[in-house]
């Protein structure tokens, strides 16, 4: 098994704090409803929430994926910290065993957030990953992030 390893930023003008209750804590209501013609509904099938809960992500018709199912491997909403693994499901196709993420929101200086994320492709046998093959799937994640901070921009009085 391989492992490739892609890094990016974001920044956002809300806090952490709100950011990830919103972002992280409160997506699977928050999200079908900022993007619906991306996801339609995001479910716990296994757990509580927390550490080892399985969730599945349906997405839209049209979408070029059906489903995904995912792991948390960590939650830590004091340092805002949220790990979680992508497990099963046809985003994987055929040379991915799983994807693993790692999100941390820190203060920015001007009073919003800087976005830290790590995802990890571990691959099958011996196949390989290059970043081309990843930014799609980069840029439709920034895509929700910002639709979810246009949306808390839009209702300051959410997530407080």
């Amino acid at each position: 098994m391989g492992c490739f390893t892609y890094e990016t930023e974001s920044t956002s003008v809300i806090p952490p704090a709100k950011l990830f209750k919103a972002f992280i804590l409160d997506a699977d209501n928050l999200i079908p409803k900022v993007a619906p013609k991306a996801i339609q509904k995001l479910e716990i099938i296994e757990g509580d929430g927390g550490a080892g809960t399985i969730k599945k992500i349906t997405f839209a018709e049209g979408s070029q994926f059906k489903y995904v199912k995912h792991r948390i491997d960590e939650i830590d909403q004091v340092k805002y910290k949220y790990c979680y693994s992508l497990i099963e499901g046809d985003a994987l196709g055929e040379i991915l065993e799983k994807i693993c993420y790692e999100t941390t929101l820190v203060p920015s200086p001007d009073g919003g957030s800087i976005l830290k994320s790590t995802s990890k492709y571990h691959t099958k046998g011996n196949h390989e990953i290059k970043e081309e093959q990843v930014k799609a799937g980069k840029e439709k994640a920034a895509g929700l992030f910002k639709a979810v901070e246009a949306y808390l921009v839009a209702h300051p009085e959410e997530y407080n």
